[in-house]
């Protein structure tokens, strides 16, 4: 690294909502030319979230078919994309019209609303279920997720904007079906050195591609992050939300 490059991160401890910051220089990683501030900003950390989910998590293969709730939402724009471009089936799941029309532009194959799942899942894959769900919503989608797999079907449960997933008897997971559940955290996914640069490279190669396309919905000034916050936990925003000095 020289003095003047530009570069992007993600690491503990918080402090990202600042003007200026002091960081070991380990887990700093070079921005490309070719991708401006605002792409950076909008792509970098749910793009490497959505690396590890599909990739080394849910360990998704082409033919498969994906359920990914809250498809118009930063990191499910960038699901339906990269799951798209390995042939996958996606099938979203939306809480508005207008945001139907923006999980199908992703790349979303079906889109259904919350109230439809796992019924519609159901009849789309003739009844078998889904290979995998991808779930950031939490506690509000958790069971519907799981009704939705189909036998020995992965759940990778991210997120939690709904809130945390409420404790369950493990028995539950054999009566449907022997399912695997995972709580995967991005971290233990970009924990080496090695994880780092396979991630990376899996990233700016989609990225590169044409694959992954920064959806910035709306911006706020920095100054105005509570209003922010106010708004996506009213699920009031669409795509990556941004701040800017």
């Amino acid at each position: 690294l020289n003095v003047g490059d530009r570069v992007i991160y993600f690491t503990n401890p918080p402090g990202a909502y600042a003007t200026h910051r002091v960081l070991d220089a380990r887990p700093l990683v070079k921005l490309p030319d070719s991708i401006t501030d605002a792409q950076a900003a909008a792509l970098w950390l749910k793009a490497c979230t959505v690396e590890s989910l599909v990739q080394r998590c849910a360990r998704v293969q082409p033919g498969q078919t994906v359920l990914v709730p809250a498809a118009a939402g930063g990191v499910g724009v960038l699901l339906c994309q990269w799951l798209k471009s390995m042939d996958v089936t996606v099938i979203g799941t939306v809480g508005s019209p207008e945001k139907a029309d923006i999980a199908r532009a992703a790349g979303a194959d079906h889109v259904l609303s919350y109230a439809d799942v796992p019924a519609r899942v159901r009849e789309i894959t003739n009844g078998e279920g889904v290979d995998a769900a991808i779930d950031g919503v939490g506690r509000a989608t958790f069971e519907t997720s799981l009704d939705s797999l189909k036998r020995r079907g992965i759940l990778a449960s991210f997120g939690n904007a709904s809130g945390p997933v409420a404790p369950f008897e493990m028995g539950l997971l054999a009566r449907k079906g022997s399912l695997f559940v995972t709580r995967p955290t991005l971290f233990d996914y970009y924990a080496t050195a090695e994880d780092f640069a396979q991630g990376t490279a899996a990233v700016f190669a989609k990225i590169s591609a044409g694959v992954l396309k920064a959806h910035i919905g709306q911006t706020f000034p920095l100054a105005d992050a509570v209003r922010c916050h106010q708004a996506l936990e009213a699920r009031q925003t669409v795509g990556s939300s941004l701040l800017i000095p």
